[in-house]
């Protein structure tokens, strides 16, 4: 097995080099358990796990390796040891879930990202354009792929409604069952490029994955019929080699999708109610009653949907709320402020 036929290229490289010098060896994470890991070699598959030192010297979960990471190692034990992550790409992250503020990476050096859809009745554009805010803030290039269309009478007009919230981000339209349109992803999977297969559970992605591998690999199972949900049947994210030499990384459905850090990435997945606000009249506009907004002119001749404002507006005040309770000089900055307004009111109420 070689390393390009992995994803290696020279940036790698030059960051392992001083590594190289000392003996160790390298390796690409194929699947991440708590504390042992799969990996792929030039020399194949192995086991491994983290030495005292690394984990020592890790300042938070994020530090650990995952599934996509080059790692550094040392390779005459059984199981090797991992001393090192070598610097990442791109990271799809999202906010870990539950009530402790911390980050989690799914996957690690991504060149593209299907986020998958099925065109049924689970079908939402708003978590489409939650997926698309992430895939932007991790580094890789989006695609959205719109899987099912066996299901679907009316294609034409699910493509248009997604083409009008996913600006300039390729749009496929596929069933995985029927393999039917299956060779639209071929440009994205070619020799040594890593794709990650994200979407919420029943959209189709082991079935899609079985059909790119060629065997069943994956288990798979039906949906409910009422609301076409499904149920997980991925259970852990895993790396897998194409027959055409890309790298495939399934995920489970994630039901829990919160945004980690997403400022830039919002502008860029609501680029044209940004060009829209530029043309108010007030530049702090906050597109509501405003005299002179341009978003709300949009909204009332029908060229953008209220529903799309309002999804930028959940996202953004996410944001904003995630972004406090990582910084706690600005939570405690936020209560300050708050006190004294609250003490301003009473003493206007008393006065």
């Amino acid at each position: 097995m070689q390393l390009k036929h992995l994803g290696w290229n020279d940036r790698l490289a030059q960051h392992f080099a001083p590594y190289a010098q000392q003996g160790y060896g390298v390796g690409r994470v194929a699947i991440a358990h708590r504390d042992q890991y799969h990996l792929y070699t030039d020399q194949g598959h192995c086991t491994a796990v983290v030495s005292g030192k690394f984990r020592h010297q890790a300042h938070s979960i994020q530090d650990f390796p995952v599934v996509g990471d080059w790692v550094v190692m040392e390779t005459q034990t059984h199981p090797a040891v991992i001393h090192g992550v070598l610097p990442r790409t791109s990271q799809f992250t999202r906010r870990a879930a539950g009530t402790r503020t911390q980050a989690q990476i799914i996957a690690a050096n991504l060149d593209t990202i299907f986020l998958v859809s099925g065109l049924d009745h689970d079908f939402n554009l708003r978590r489409i354009e939650r997926y698309l805010v992430m895939t932007w803030e991790s580094g890789a290039n989006p695609v959205i792929v719109l899987n099912k269309a066996d299901l679907c009478e009316d294609i034409e007009d699910q493509l248009s409604a997604v083409a009008n919230i996913a600006i300039s981000v390729p749009i496929l339209a596929l069933s995985a069952l029927t393999r039917d349109k299956i060779a639209d992803l071929d440009p994205y999977l070619q020799p040594g490029q890593t794709v990650a297969l994200l979407g919420s559970s029943g959209v189709g992605k082991s079935t899609l994955t079985n059909q790119l591998l060629g065997k069943a690999v994956q288990a798979t199972q039906a949906v409910r019929v009422d609301d076409s949900r499904g149920r997980h049947t991925t259970t852990h994210r895993e790396m897998l080699q194409l027959p055409s030499g890309a790298l495939l990384i399934d995920t489970p459905g994630m039901r829990e999708l919160q945004l980690w850090t997403a400022e830039e990435s919002l502008q860029e997945t609501f680029s044209d109610l940004e060009a829209l606000a530029q043309s108010c009249r007030f530049r702090n506009c906050q597109h509501q009653s405003e005299p002179g907004c341009a978003v709300q002119e949009a909204i009332a001749e029908g060229r953008v949907p209220m529903q799309r404002l309002q999804s930028y507006r959940k996202l953004q005040r996410e944001q904003a709320h995630v972004q406090r309770q990582q910084d706690p000089l600005a939570q405690r900055n936020r209560k300050k402020r708050w006190k004294a307004i609250t003490k301003s009111m009473r003493q206007n109420r008393q006065g």
